[in-house]
């Protein structure tokens, strides 16, 4: 994706006052903000992070999944995924093995410790989700999630 980023040398300066607080990606970043602090709050007890909440979800979902596959459904980069997938297997949540059929290749599957954690991890992500939306009505949080859809 090429996206025009350099400032044009034609353009001529606007009357338009630069207002930080109305720029994408301030009000992104504070959105994040927001959604980490409200996770992190409701997740605190379960230990997980934002990241390993997400491939822990994505595991139970999927099931048996490799590394490099569970990295691109979660949108990480390996470097990250290998690092939460450590931090996971050091927490007894998941368990890694090579793949018989291709021993380049980790297998992970979630075990007993990780599927009794799965239900009430995803129950805080359903209420997660919730809070961090309630300021908005139903219909605005429709549309709000839609629009970030379209985004990425």
């Amino acid at each position: 994706m090429s996206l025009p980023l350099k400032a044009d040398p034609e353009a001529t300066p606007t009357d338009e006052t630069y207002v930080l607080e109305e720029q994408i990606g301030h009000l992104l970043r504070r959105a994040h903000q927001r959604a980490t602090a409200v996770f992190q709050e409701a997740m605190g007890e379960i230990g997980l992070t934002p990241t390993q909440y997400a491939a822990l979800v994505k595991v139970g979902e999927v099931g048996e999944i490799s590394q490099n596959h569970l990295g691109r459904l979660t949108a990480m980069d390996p470097a990250t995924s290998q690092g939460v997938i450590r931090r996971l297997e050091a927490q007894g949540l998941v368990t890694l093995r090579a793949d018989p059929t291709d021993r380049r290749r980790t297998l992970l599957s979630l075990t007993a410790a990780g599927k009794r954690t799965l239900d009430p991890a995803i129950a805080r992500g359903r209420a997660i989700t919730r809070a961090t939306l309630a300021p908005l009505d139903d219909a605005e949080q429709a549309r709000f999630l839609s629009l970030l859809k379209k985004l990425i």
